[in-house]
């Protein structure tokens, strides 16, 4: 049985009593680990709990097949329910958890973490069709769901993040839940804890988010992309420097300017249908940062739709070359942002 996303968290605050196994998958590990532990404190407390939660890896079960189903079966030395929880799962462990839903449902839950399943896989396939399994896709965040971790997060603890925070949260935050969350948290204790005195949330500023999550290496993405949509060789260049010096590989420059000139096709695309560039640009999600409004209201009258799509696909091609051609990478990134420079340049000129 699949969990659809609108019902994940119903699902998870109380599981459907005939399920006896449910299957976490996704490239977005934390938030598998994260929804497996919340799955597992529905039925037991304290997951350190040794009478009543137990975890396996698929090694042991492959080693020791009985293994699942007996700890599935066994009760509890000091009563209620018990889960097991099985870590790593893999196609490799199907057939054991098939033999474990062809048994029936005990009284106890099977919580299972694996990483990305395709489509074609037997485990996925398995939990997908099976009558007493479930199956809950973990996907990264995207900026509405990232939105609410952080508000979230944030509102737990009495504070609240302003327009300009936010947006930068949500662009430097993300992919991976538990990181995410670990993020926040160091910006909790940064901030100095809880609400003001008078009860109110207290804000967190762009300053505060910047000066704790502070990722040095997004902020010089940014500068690779704003120069190399204004047509600044030069600042280009210099940015360009700084983000491989900061360990960025070309490829994360490449796609890093391939979001920003996507954001400008689609603003533009509603500023040519007749839409004010400022109300389109307040459509963004996620939001622009306010520092960068004004060069990217500039980009969006330099630009034409057409040539936004010329230069994503030169980013595009720019990529493919990275990954296939064996060419320094670095170089062929260099190039290809120069020609977008330039075409941004004649943009500029045109007007």
């Amino acid at each position: 049985m699949k969990i659809s996303a609108s019902r994940i968290n119903g699902f998870i605050r109380r599981p459907d009593p005939d399920v006896a196994a449910v299957l976490l998958f996704g490239p977005d590990c934390g938030l598998v680990r994260e929804r497996a532990d919340s799955l597992a404190r529905s039925v037991v407390d304290d997951l350190n709990d040794p009478f009543r939660v137990v975890e396996l890896t698929a090694a042991v079960i492959k080693s020791d097949p009985a293994r699942l189903a007996d700890e599935a079966a066994q009760l509890s030395m000091t009563g209620g329910r018990r889960v097991v929880r099985v870590r790593d799962a893999t196609d490799g462990v199907a057939q054991i958890f098939a033999s474990l839903l062809d048994a029936g449902r005990g009284d106890n839950l099977v919580v299972a973490e694996a990483a990305n399943l395709g489509k074609g896989s037997s485990l996925r396939k398995l939990f997908e069709t099976a009558k007493n399994a479930a199956i809950i896709g973990c996907y990264e965040d995207g900026a509405r769901e990232l939105e609410g971790v952080i508000r979230e997060t944030l509102g737990g603890r009495g504070l609240v993040a302003t327009a300009d925070a936010m947006a930068f949260l949500i662009n430097n935050l993300g992919g991976d839940r538990l990181v995410t969350r670990g993020e926040l948290e160091k910006l909790v204790l940064y901030a100095g804890g809880d609400a003001s005195a008078d009860g109110r949330p207290r804000p967190i500023e762009l300053a505060d988010a910047e000066a704790c999550i502070g990722d040095s290496a997004a902020a010089s993405l940014d500068a690779v992309a704003y120069a190399a949509a204004d047509g600044d060789a030069a600042a280009l260049d210099r940015a360009l420097e700084r983000a491989f010096l900061e360990g960025e590989s070309p490829v994360s420059v490449l796609r890093a300017v391939q979001r920003h000139l996507q954001r400008l096709h689609w603003t533009l695309g509603k500023v040519e249908r007749g839409e004010p560039p400022q109300t389109a640009m307040k459509s963004l999600r996620p939001p622009l940062i306010f520092k960068f409004e004004p060069a990217f209201r500039t980009q969006l009258r330099q630009w034409r739709t057409d040539r936004l799509a010329r230069a994503l696909e030169l980013a595009t091609e720019a990529e493919i070359d990275c990954k296939s051609t064996g060419l320094p990478a670095a170089a062929v990134c260099h190039r290809a942002l120069m020609r977008i420079a330039q075409a941004a340049r004649a943009g500029a000129r045109d007007r």
